[in-house]
């Protein structure tokens, strides 16, 4: 078994993943973090490239939903809701309870569903632990100066990803 928090794959964005190639894994259903994944913290409304990407996915035959851990009233709801996604938020992440009632509501196993996310220690883990496919995506933003650091401590396990524009 592969080491937990260890994604399968690493890319600079939301936009280098080859959807097609997703598919063709037999996914169906995209999990997606929100804040520092499809656009950086504090950003309450989808913008046309995560829209593009959106319609993309649904064309792939992929559905997205944004799984997670926002503790805003309404964030990942009011942004699901602009962008017409189902969502969870307060997901709880890296437990593998809010990656199963997603699955749950949506019809699908583990082998149809990846997770899409910034962080090692909440969507790789908790990825993994689920038992679905683990992307990896550069943050769009640090902020902080805590997040910064939180990225540096994730480098040896982001070392261990494949990288590349296929999966």
């Amino acid at each position: 078994m592969k080491f937990p928090l260890v994604p399968a794959y690493y890319f600079s964005d939301i936009y280098a993943i080859d959807l097609a190639c997703l598919r063709a894994r037999g996914v169906k259903l995209l999990l997606a973090d929100l804040d520092n994944t499809l656009v950086p913290y504090g950003v309450a409304e989808p913008n046309h490239q995560v829209r593009a990407w959106k319609a993309a996915l649904e064309a792939a035959g992929i559905t997205l939903f944004i799984l997670s851990n926002s503790r805003r009233p309404g964030r990942a709801q009011r942004f699901a809701q602009a962008l017409g996604v189902p969502y969870e938020g307060h997901a709880g992440k890296p437990k593998r309870g809010g990656f199963q009632r997603a699955m749950a509501r949506m019809g699908v196993t583990p082998e149809e569903t990846a997770i899409v996310g910034d962080q090692i220690f909440t969507d790789t883990w908790g990825g993994n632990n689920a038992g679905v496919l683990t992307l990896l995506v550069h943050p769009i933003r640090f902020g902080t100066v805590f997040r910064f650091l939180r990225f540096a401590l994730e480098t040896p396990f982001r070392a261990g990803a494949q990288k590349g524009e296929t999966l």
